[in-house]
């Protein structure tokens, strides 16, 4: 089918007038993303998901925007902003597409956030800058083929070689994979201890082999690591953390921008079905004054609303180094449901027309399906909320 480039007309609900609780540097990173998104990112996004091809521009322009570590310090090419501001970043991508919200996220949160947290100035100097513009791309490598949300259970080790260690074993469901010039990667030494390393494309025996068949983020490029006895220089070991804290610590600061990207889609689903049933005439009148749409649509505005003050909460306690984990996979969460929700109820208000690529809710629809599992789980981010107001451990 083929799919024709389209004016983005979205306007952003504002229920409950969050903007008046923004400053206005927050309003203008937001409509700086909002504004790329409507001019470089729908025009294109429609025909790359057909497709399923990754729109590599994309880095370099995001580089050029700041969306990548925007919260990292200036002196290492990061733009110095707030968590909130980060937030707004993610929901303006991801109201694009999830896929574009992924790219940023895992540079941001997963590839230098660890290598500002954890690394040392050396790292901090060598790599920063150049993921930060987006002349690199970089990606997070923790989840193993047979342990996703059991990573330390991982099987990826590391063998001290004298001045290199010797890293053996596979990563999978890795975004940003085959076009990566850099892995943050986490492997077990020979105690058992987990440790971060950063490996870089053209060392040998690394290769991303991509994967193909999917039916969600189809626009996002999503590959494997696999590890061959690759010698990996021991400055490239990242100093400053050891334990599963190292990797749970950056999945924290995604998750986070996750909580505020998946209600973009949620609000890009409610004003698509919104202004469809403004127009779309049934039985004479339309559908939008029928007592049943009213209700989908004010139920998706509650929703998205809840979400908004929800999210906001989370950056000012963010911004304060208050919030918790445990808050942070709640937004997560919350996010994701509404927004699985939200896009299942817009594309029965669009009737059949909600299925074709001419608009985009079955691509949220499908996209959000990856977002409920991918760095922890529905039902994982549910047993944390558990244990939190319990204090009882229900994973084991």
């Amino acid at each position: 089918m083929a799919v024709t480039s389209k004016v983005d007309v979205f306007q952003s609900p504002d229920y409950f007038r969050l903007d008046e609780l923004l400053t206005q540097e927050h309003l203008l990173v937001r409509d700086a993303v909002r504004t790329y998104v409507k001019k470089e990112i729908s025009p294109i996004i429609e025909d790359c998901a057909q497709k399923a091809e990754f729109p590599q521009k994309i880095v370099a322009q995001l580089g050029e925007l700041g969306c990548f570590g925007p919260t990292i310090p200036e002196e290492y090419g990061g733009g110095g902003l707030d968590y909130i501001s980060y937030g707004l970043m993610m929901q303006e991508l991801e109201r694009g597409d999830s896929g574009v919200r992924s790219t940023a996220s895992v540079q941001g949160s997963l590839v230098m956030y660890p290598i500002y947290e954890y690394g040392s100035e050396e790292q901090r100097r060598k790599y920063l800058p150049r993921l930060a513009s987006g002349e690199w791309l970089g990606c997070f490598g923790l989840t193993e083929p047979n342990h996703g949300s059991d990573p330390g259970g991982m099987l990826t080790n590391i063998k001290d070689a004298g001045d290199h260690y010797i890293l053996n074993g596979s990563k999978m469901w890795i975004s940003n994979a085959p076009f990566a010039q850099v892995a943050v990667v986490w492997a077990k030494d020979e105690e058992g201890i987990i440790r971060g390393l950063i490996v870089e494309r053209g060392m040998e025996g690394f290769s991303t082999p991509t994967t193909h068949g999917k039916w969600s983020l189809r626009a996002s490029a999503t590959g494997e690591l696999v590890f061959d006895n690759v010698r990996v220089p021991k400055e490239n070991l990242l100093p400053n953390v050891q334990g599963l804290k190292g990797p749970l610590g950056c999945l924290t600061k995604a998750r986070y921008g996750i909580a505020w990207g998946v209600v973009g889609a949620a609000m890009d689903c409610y004003d698509t079905a919104l202004r469809y049933s403004m127009q779309r005439v049934q039985f004479g009148r339309p559908i939008a004054g029928f007592q049943l749409q009213q209700k989908k649509l004010a139920e998706m505005l509650t929703e998205i609303t809840k979400a908004q003050l929800l999210n906001w909460r989370l950056g000012v306690l963010m911004n304060e180094n208050k919030a918790t984990p445990a808050q942070v996979s709640m937004a997560k969460r919350n996010g994701c449901e509404i927004a699985a929700n939200i896009a299942r109820e817009a594309r029965q208000v669009l009737g059949g027309m909600g299925i074709t690529g001419e608009y985009p809710i079955m691509r949220h629809m499908m996209n959000i399906e990856s977002v409920l599992t991918y760095e922890g789980t529905h039902d994982v981010h549910l047993l944390i909320t558990g244990m939190d107001i319990t204090g009882l451990n229900a994973f084991k």
